[in-house]
């Protein structure tokens, strides 16, 4: 197993940043302690990268403890000839994470930085980072830069690397080239490792207006978080007039222009508005604010622009603007999803898996089981519907979706106002479909076969034309009739408007009597299911034993080992009373319909989760104190319970999960965030894989 992984940029601005973003995130689903190490920082302030991966992973090393030096301390060592006492700082912070984690991933330092510093920058900062990758122990992943290369050259650049990596000492894993333009990819011969390309993609390689504005010093005018959140993908000077720099602008391009230029401005926003043009942003240069009766008619608009004020002419400006260069960083979330997307995309993840040969983690922490989700989704990828199309929240979770490649998604709503949406908020959805139930073709054979199942109850085609116009209505006929495998509402309708339709439409497996959920908690270092916490009030013993019997298959399906507790106030025959008479005939119905299935029952809470209790209590039992599924007696005590557990103890709950339908549905929270989204989002997907 290779405890240490070291990402070597060979080159300036090859973006290793995103492929050390890509290698933790393939190691967070499969070991529980990660660290990440940084030998050499520009300053002792903060390191966009280093804080990112300390912040959005469960490092075992907080960022005061993952790097070695500063640039500023190795370069006085190096002017004092001290070489070998700056190599021993290294490593002495290095093992000092090292020792406390199952696998670290070392991001290697930035091009001319620190000791590399005079005329042979390049032999110098790759004889650095070969020493420390030996000294730690770590093998190799060279990043190259694919930026203006063709076929041939980027295969010549691949092997040189690797030959002058080898020829230091080091062990190299793979070859991995970014920033590659369309079309051109390495070679698959010629070296005795694999070689892996990662295109150019805008939304990584492009600064945010926030950077934009920080790097200039603006002041800003006007802008949310989310237009400040824009990437910029060009710039456009507005000199001339309107017609010309109408014809000039271009989508995703910011308009630097003389701030008494009013006319642009307006022109620019309408056409921004009108959805002729998308675009990033507004600087105004000179230091001229722009004229009030402009301004009220640009808000007017509801452009959702960002305005920046800079002091520079635009010449500067723009000069400026150009050398800025995008980094991810903790406040540039979709960046770094985009990031992600495209290094699982290009990357065998699977063969690099392999070759790093890491031994996967017995304990499941809340992140790994997050990101086995993403993976286990993309890995069989599905088709889902979401009926809320213009929620800004569903919004951004379909951009993460799509460029994480977890599912085909088609989103409900009108077209135009979606789309008006996303481009008010900076989001791109460009692959999902979208489809308005008010004018679609397929309303019409929605609303007869809607009829056809609901006739013994009265509904006519009239009255069902009427109600397949409804979001959640025509989502769940889409899911009925296949056109999609599943569906995720909820984010701004109620759970009886969310599932109502599946009751009525897709209806439960005709092994069981009742639709439940669970609820997956997410403990420090293990998985346990919790049913039914969101659906059924007071479900008798039939009842009680179908929501078992489906639960024990959800855990199973999302790898939790099926060991199932009925919950009651009484463990074994020590209490008496219809509720616990009602838990012992469903423990007695599941082990009937399931001999193979773990089951204890009734069984208190304490008995069920603490092994010394349970060995007090229920010394010969297979579940007791190692239950894994819960099944909470009534929804009163069930719903408490999760809500005490994921409070109380800082658990991560996810769900509710619906189960027990031919085909998946799931419902979100109203108060649900993106992260909520995404995961319900994949975890429709894996139902529906494994239906």
């Amino acid at each position: 197993m290779a405890r240490s992984v070291y990402v070597a940029g060979l080159g300036p601005g090859v973006g290793k940043g995103t492929v050390a973003l890509g290698l933790v995130e393939l190691l967070s689903r499969q070991v529980a302690r990660i660290g990440v190490f940084r030998p050499l920082l520009a300053g002792p302030g903060d390191d966009p990268l280093l804080t990112l991966l300390t912040e959005r992973y469960p490092v075992m090393a907080g960022y005061a403890d993952s790097y070695g030096v500063t640039a500023a301390e190795a370069g006085s060592l190096v002017a004092d000839g001290k070489w070998e006492e700056l190599i021993g700082r290294i490593v002495e912070r290095y093992r000092e994470v090292e020792r406390r984690c199952a696998s670290v991933v070392v991001v290697g330092s930035d091009f001319m930085a620190g000791p590399a510093a005079g005329g042979d920058e390049m032999p110098r900062e790759l004889a650095f980072n070969t020493r420390l990758a030996t000294e730690f122990g770590s093998v190799v992943l060279p990043v190259i830069s694919g930026e203006g290369r063709n076929d041939e050259s980027l295969g010549a650049a691949a092997r040189s690397a690797y030959h002058s990596l080898t020829d230091l000492g080091a062990t190299v894993l793979a070859v991995i080239a970014n920033r590659v333009p369309d079309g051109v990819s390495i070679p698959v011969a010629g070296l005795p490792v694999p070689m892996w390309s990662i295109p150019e993609v805008a939304a990584v390689a492009a600064p945010t207006v926030a950077e934009v504005a920080a790097a200039l010093g603006a002041t800003v005018v006007a802008g949310t978080d989310s237009a400040l959140d824009r990437d910029v993908l060009d710039y456009v000077v507005g000199a001339a007039h309107v017609p010309a720099l109408l014809e000039h602008l271009t989508n995703g391009a910011l308009l630097i222009t003389p701030g008494d230029r009013a006319d642009l401005l307006v022109a620019a926003s309408a056409a921004h508005a009108a959805g002729n043009v998308t675009l990033a942003g507004l600087v105004l240069t000179l230091g001229e604010f722009p004229d009030p009766r402009a301004v009220a008619v640009i808000e007017r608009l509801n452009t959702g622009l960002a305005m920046l004020v800079v002091p520079d002419d635009s010449y500067h400006t723009i000069s400026a603007a150009s050398r800025i260069e995008a980094r991810l960083s903790a406040r540039t979330p979709r960046k770094v999803e985009a990031a992600l997307g495209a290094f699982e995309e290009s990357v065998d993840t699977a063969e690099l898996a392999r070759l790093l040969d890491v031994t996967r983690s017995a304990r499941r922490t809340p992140l790994m089981f997050e990101n086995d989700l993403i993976d286990r989704a993309r890995a069989d990828r599905r088709h889902l519907v979401l009926p809320e199309g213009t929620d800004e929240r569903i919004l951004r979770a379909t951009e993460t979706l799509l460029r994480r490649g977890v599912a085909d998604l088609t989103l409900l709503g009108d077209p135009a106002e979606i789309t008006r949406r996303a481009r008010e908020i900076g989001v791109s959805i460009g692959d999902a479909r979208l489809i308005d139930p008010e004018t679609s073709e397929l309303r019409d054979r929605f609303a007869a076969r809607y009829a056809e199942i609901r006739s013994k109850r009265g509904v006519t085609l009239d009255l069902a034309y009427d109600v397949v116009r409804d979001v959640n209505y025509f989502g769940t006929m889409m899911v009925a009739e296949g056109l999609a495998d599943g569906m995720v509402s909820g984010a701004n309708h109620t759970t009886a408007a969310t599932i109502r339709p599946a009751f009525e439409i897709i209806k439960t497996t005709p092994d069981v009597s009742v639709a439940s959920s669970v609820f997956f908690m997410l403990l420090a270092d293990r998985v346990l299911v919790y049913g039914d916490c969101a659906v059924n009030p007071d479900p008798d013993a039939q009842q009680l034993a179908d929501i078992a019997l489906s639960s024990a298959r959800t855990a199973a399906a999302f790898g939790v080992e099926p060991r199932v507790a009925m919950l009651s106030y009484s463990t074994g025959s020590s209490g008496a009373g219809a509720d616990v008479e009602k838990v012992a005939a469903a423990t007695a119905l599941v082990r009937e319909r399931r001999p193979d299935l773990p089951v204890e029952g009734p069984i208190q809470y304490d008995a069920a989760v603490d092994p010394a209790v349970a060995a007090t209590k229920l010394p010969e039992s297979v579940v007791a104190g190692k239950a894994t599924v819960f099944v909470f007696p009534d929804l009163n005590t069930g719903n408490n319970t999760y809500k005490a557990v994921q409070r109380s103890a800082g658990a991560v709950a996810v769900g509710p999960v619906m189960q027990g339908l031919r085909r998946p549905v799931n419902d979100l929270s109203r108060g649900a965030t993106i992260k909520d989204i995404v995961n319900t989002v994949a975890i429709t997907a894996i139902q529906a894989a494994v239906r």
